[in-house]
């Protein structure tokens, strides 16, 4: 009888770099760091443009902030989730502090949006109606646009989007109700 091993385990080539790059960052290696920064940052700043309605400079200011945070938490991260998933929350919790040390005062209008937008890392056949819908998300309302983008773009569930926004879950789904009636008559209207 043929003995069988065993199967081992499929390792991840870019999980093993990425943990090697954070514990290098921990010891002190600002190269390790940067080198995260330039593989996560790219998406992150896609979040954080989204959540600050398209203003350039507030969103990075927020990705900024998260970065710095990372820096000063990245002895304690325990890898439980992935890199990316923790770097998200942080980054988006920045933007939500933007958002809420704003208190709504973000203007509602096409003309706010500062300079171009972001690579988002979609290439689509319809950039034209990529850039509308970036376009018609920024003009929403910074809590509603903050509810569907966590819902709809991030995945959030409505409980996490609830405690986050400090509000009530209802209230998460009434934002939600409202960011897509909103979002579909100004996509109507730029048709």
């Amino acid at each position: 009888m043929l003995e069988t091993s065993s199967p081992v385990p499929f390792a991840d080539p870019a999980l093993d770099a990425e943990r090697c790059m954070v514990r290098a960052a921990v010891a002190g290696d600002m190269a390790a760091y940067e080198q995260l920064y330039r593989l996560h940052a790219p998406r992150l700043l896609a979040v954080v443009w989204r959540l600050c309605g398209g203003q350039q400079a507030r969103a990075e200011d927020a990705l900024q902030e998260a970065f710095l945070q990372a820096w000063k938490a990245l002895p304690g991260f325990r890898h439980d989730s992935s890199l990316a998933t923790w770097l998200h929350r942080l980054a988006v919790n920045a933007a939500l502090m933007e958002l809420r040390a704003r208190h709504g005062t973000l203007h509602d209008s096409l003309d706010d949006i500062d300079g171009e937008l972001p690579e988002l890392g979609v290439r689509d056949r319809c950039a034209g109606t990529e850039r509308d819908l970036e376009r018609a998300l920024a003009t929403l309302p910074p809590r509603a646009r903050a509810v569907l983008v966590l819902h709809d773009v991030e995945g959030w569930k409505h409980h996490e989007i609830a405690e986050q926004l400090q509000m009530a879950v209802g209230s998460s789904k009434a934002q939600l109700h409202r960011a897509r009636g909103l979002l579909r008559a100004r996509l109507g209207d730029m048709t």
